[in-house]
C-alpha cells in the first residue's frame, strides 16, 4: 500500500486516509476530538500505557486536511493555551535555616511522589526560583518528586521522558534504531535535580539518586502501566 506521508514515524496510506474519510462522514456532528479518538480506536493507535495517541492524531488530522486529503468538521471551541497564559510561579516560602551536618542527621528522610499532589505547586514554585535552568512544564511521562527531613524541604527531583536520539547513550546501550523506537519509553531522563541552596550536606545528593532509583521503576508502572530499566541525566561539565 502507498505511503502518502508519514508522521511521527507512523506511515499513512490511502487506505488511511479513506478510513478518516468515512468516519468523519458517519459522524458529522461530532467534534474533532471525537473523530481523533474514533480513529486512534479504529488504528489501535495507542501509548506504551495503552492510553489512544489522541493529541497526536488531532495534530495529524490537521496536517491531512492541511494538504487537502480530508475535511475536519468545523472547530467547536478553541482551548484555552496554559503554555501562553501561564503566569510566573510565585516565590514559595519555605524554612531556609541554613542546615550543615551529616546525611545520617536529616533521618529520616521522606521521598514523596508529589505529582498531582498539593505538595505539587510548591515543588514547581521551588524549582522556578532556585534552580538554575528554572521551571519548565514536562510533556509527555513524568514524575516529580520532593525530599523531606522532619517536615522541611530539602530537594526536588523531576524525571521525564527520555530524548528521542542521543548518538553516545545509544551506541552504549548497543540497540538498533528499530529497538530504540520500541523501547524508549522503558528510558527516564533527570529533568531537574534541586538540593535547595542553604542545605549543604556531604553525599546527599548521591543519597537522594539511589533513593529516587529504587522506586521510581515501581511509581512509573502505578501511573503509566510500564516499569523503567534505565535513568539518564545530563551533567554541566562546568
Amino acid at each position: 500500500m502507498e505511503t502518502i506521508i508519514t508522521y511521527r514515524r507512523r506511515s499513512v496510506t490511502r487506505e488511511d486516509v479513506a478510513t478518516i474519510r468515512r468516519i468523519i462522514e458517519v459522524h458529522p456532528d461530532k467534534s474533532r476530538r471525537f473523530i481523533s479518538k474514533e480513529v486512534c480506536r479504529q488504528w489501535d493507535w495507542r501509548q506504551p500505557n495503552g492510553v489512544l495517541k489522541d493529541m497526536v492524531c488531532r495534530s495529524l488530522l490537521l496536517l491531512l486536511e492541511s494538504k487537502g486529503f480530508i475535511k475536519l468538521p468545523a472547530q467547536k471551541f478553541t482551548p484555552a493555551n496554559p503554555l501562553a497564559e501561564r503566569k510566573k510561579l510565585s516565590g514559595v516560602r519555605v524554612d531556609d535555616t541554613p542546615m550543615h551536618c551529616s546525611v545520617a542527621d536529616l533521618f529520616p528522610i521522606n521521598l514523596e511522589q508529589v505529582r498531582r499532589t498539593p505538595f505539587e505547586k510548591i515543588f514547581n514554585g521551588l524549582v522556578s526560583e532556585y534552580h538554575y535552568l528554572g521551571y519548565t512544564q514536562p510533556i509527555g511521562e513524568h514524575l516529580k518528586y520532593m525530599a523531606f527531613s522532619g517536615g522541611r524541604p530539602i530537594a526536588c527531583l523531576a524525571w521525564g521522558s527520555a530524548p528521542w536520539y542521543i548518538g553516545v547513550r545509544d551506541r552504549f546501550i548497543g540497540w538498533s534504531k528499530k529497538t530504540r523506537e520500541r523501547n524508549l519509553h522503558l528510558i527516564a531522563n533527570n529533568l531537574r535535580f534541586l538540593i535547595l541552596p542553604w542545605v549543604q550536606i556531604s553525599c546527599l545528593a548521591s543519597y537522594l539518586l539511589a533513593s529516587n532509583r529504587q522506586r521510581l521503576s515501581q511509581d512509573w508502572q502505578d501511573l503509566y502501566n510500564h516499569p523503567v530499566y534505565l535513568l539518564e541525566t545530563f551533567v554541566d561539565t562546568e
